[in-house]
């Protein structure tokens, strides 16, 4: 059944996206356990996948991103022979679909220790990403949603590398309406599904990405991402 705004889901729909999303959370639980330095990056994305199946999704959102080290600076990097190395940051996007309904989220994690920067960097994007969420509530624009994330990357100096939105629709693709970005003209409405997701991507360097999946309600927002956001370190 769809509803008159397309971007506004029913409470069926919307319990299908949730399914989705704890699929990928518990595949994210799994892949702590399973991730090691010296695997290539498409050995992790094909394990996510493979779990992810597993655990009952009927296909993928999208081709599951693994990139790590310097490959962490494309926000859709594919995964590769790349081994994965000690001091390496490893950006992980992937999402299950259920009934149809897709999920999307997105974790950094980094492999045996960080860089000063590196903890500077991801705290940053953790803060913009929280902000983000704060801002996100029914009757809000998108544009300030992603304004409220962006300025806290902005403030802290990293504007230039934070090309994309803050977020988009989730539904039957992965991409939908509304888009939460600079140029976006939405208002939020109560029962959207958007995903928050700040990230910096230095060239040459490393980049973080978080993301977590929203319902848009009248208070707020819920997450139907329960993983942990805090920097994990393995």
């Amino acid at each position: 059944m769809e509803t008159k705004n397309k971007m506004v889901k029913t409470p069926e729909q919307l319990l299908n996206i949730m399914k989705a999303a704890a699929i990928g959370d518990m595949c994210f639980t799994h892949i702590l356990g399973f991730i090691r330095v010296g695997m290539t990056e498409i050995q992790v994305s094909d394990e996510i996948e493979r779990v992810l199946r597993l655990l009952g999704a009927e296909g993928l959102s999208f081709p599951t991103i693994c990139v790590s080290g310097e490959r962490t600076n494309l926000p859709h990097g594919e995964p590769t022979d790349k081994l994965i190395e000690d001091g390496d940051l490893v950006t992980l996007d992937f999402g299950a679909v259920y009934n149809g309904w897709c999920g999307d989220m997105t974790r950094t994690i980094a492999m045996g220790h960080v860089t000063e920067e590196q903890k500077k960097v991801y705290n940053i994007v953790l803060a913009a990403q929280l902000a983000g969420i704060d801002a996100c509530k029914a009757g809000e624009k998108c544009f300030d949603v992603d304004k409220a994330s962006r300025d806290i990357i902005e403030k802290a100096g990293y504007g230039e590398y934070f090309p994309h939105g803050t977020g988009h629709g989730v539904g039957t693709e992965v991409h939908e309406l509304p888009f939460l970005n600079r140029e976006s003209k939405e208002i939020l409405e109560e029962n959207m599904p958007v995903t928050i997701e700040p990230g910096i991507y230095i060239p040459e360097n490393f980049g973080v990405r978080i993301e977590d999946l929203a319902i848009v309600t009248s208070f707020g927002i819920i997450n139907t991402v329960k993983s942990a956001k805090d920097l994990i370190i393995l």
